[in-house]
């Protein structure tokens, strides 16, 4: 019998739906003192238990894998998972996880990553599989609520790395020396100047509305300027607007002085607009001209500048050469990941350089929350599509459980760290 077919036999002969749901009782019950709650948590494992054996002994050799796919992936997950074995001949050896609007939606889940959502994260790393959270906020929000969420022993457990700040810095607890990684430190000193000269100058040379309206984001190198009003509102994307050709301008004037450049901010506003329409909305929003004309001496500097708006939420300045792509290949050295194939859930622009990475290398899958930026969009549905609805990362994790499970059973190796 093929693994298909056991698989098939599997859904239409055995109850999976309620093996699912005690499942996640068992393994979500909230720690309680309570007699009565125990005994409930005890009747349910006893019944998990009961019916995986069941399992177990119906499909004989690889019924404990069997019965272990059953109780974490349903049957679409699970024929999603063999197919996507079948096409690649592997299972992902690594996951690569994005944190805002991926792992969490603040629509949908009050901005907290779901429970169930972490244990699967857990139920990974018992597997042996490194976790890499890649995210543009700071080191020390992440390290906050990965601890907070997976625990303090997981966290340096030497099997999770951080990529943070979008590339800038690599975090990898209990690695020893390569603990820390600052990829900033390898930048061209004309690159860091710039950077260096902006954050000086980014809020104490601020018009009056961006100085009140928005704040620094405490990062280590990068340039985040927030607004002080919800994410998304029109205050929000007013004063972020705003930001964005006070920023411009800033980066332009670094530029134009090591460039020796008479009118750097045009210069500046110039190049940027051309290469995002994103930014050359804000500009036209602001009221801000964008000249045509890019003097070549500054375009080869600005070339290694990257600078991003986040319509109502940020506006950045970063190294072109620190991107999340980098600070993935970084984390996964660290973590003696030498043959990457991974699973690369994000749902932005700097999430779509890591898609197209893994991509180009032969180096894993894309999945993306379907509320994503278009073009992320764009490659997940023309690769895999892997789409899930907003806050539901848990459904891509069990397609990716599965796969590892069906992996193993169907006879290959799975790729080791």
């Amino acid at each position: 019998m093929t693994l298909y077919d056991r698989l098939y036999e599997l859904y239409a002969e055995f109850d999976t739906e309620t093996l699912r749901a005690y499942r996640e009782f068992v393994d979500l019950f909230p720690p309680l003192d309570s007699r009565v709650a125990l005994d409930s948590w005890d009747d349910a494992n006893a019944e998990l238990a009961d019916r995986r054996e069941r399992i177990e002994r119906a499909f004989g050799d690889g019924g404990d894998t069997l019965a272990e796919v059953a109780s974490i992936a349903d049957r679409e997950s699970s024929f999603t998972a063999l197919d996507l074995h079948g096409k690649y001949g592997r299972a992902p050896n690594a996951l690569v996880l994005d944190v805002d609007e991926t792992l969490r939606s603040a629509g949908d889940t009050d901005n907290e990553i779901p429970r169930v959502t972490l244990h699967l994260l857990t139920e990974f790393a018992e597997r042996g599989v490194p976790l890499v959270i890649c995210t543009g906020q700071t080191l020390e929000n992440v390290k906050g609520f990965l601890i907070q969420g997976l625990g303090n022993e997981l966290v340096h457990s030497g099997d999770v790395s951080v990529v943070y700040e979008a590339g800038a810095g690599v975090f990898t607890p209990g690695s020893g020396a390569d603990t820390k990684r600052l990829l900033y430190d390898d930048l061209a000193d004309d690159v860091r100047g710039v950077v260096d000269d902006v954050r000086e100058g980014v809020l104490r040379e601020a018009p009056e509305r961006v100085r009140r309206g928005c704040h620094l984001q405490g990062n280590e190198f990068n340039v985040t300027l927030k607004p002080n009003y919800e994410t998304g509102s029109d205050d929000a994307e007013a004063v972020i607007d705003e930001a964005m050709v006070h920023l411009l301008d800033l980066v332009g004037d670094a530029v134009g002085e090591r460039v020796d450049v008479d009118d750097g901010p045009a210069a500046a506003r110039a190049y940027y607009a051309d290469a995002d329409p994103e930014i050359a909305g804000a500009l036209d929003r602001a009221g801000a001209d964008a000249p045509e004309d890019v003097p070549a001496a500054a375009g080869r500097l600005l070339d290694r500048l990257e600078v991003a708006l986040y319509r109502a939420d940020a506006a950045e300045l970063a190294a072109a050469d620190l991107h999340k792509a980098a600070g993935v290949e970084a984390s996964l050295d660290v973590l003696g990941v030498d043959d990457p194939f991974v699973c690369m859930m994000g749902d932005s622009k700097s999430d779509l350089r890591v898609m197209e990475w893994a991509e180009e290398t032969d180096s894993g899958v894309a999945a993306a929350p379907e509320h994503s930026s278009g073009r992320v969009l764009e490659h997940v549905r023309s690769t895999d599509d892997l789409v899930f609805a907003p806050g539901d990362a848990a459904a891509v994790l069990r397609t990716m459980y599965a796969w590892r499970c069906l992996a193993e059973l169907n006879g290959n190796s799975i790729p080791q760290m």
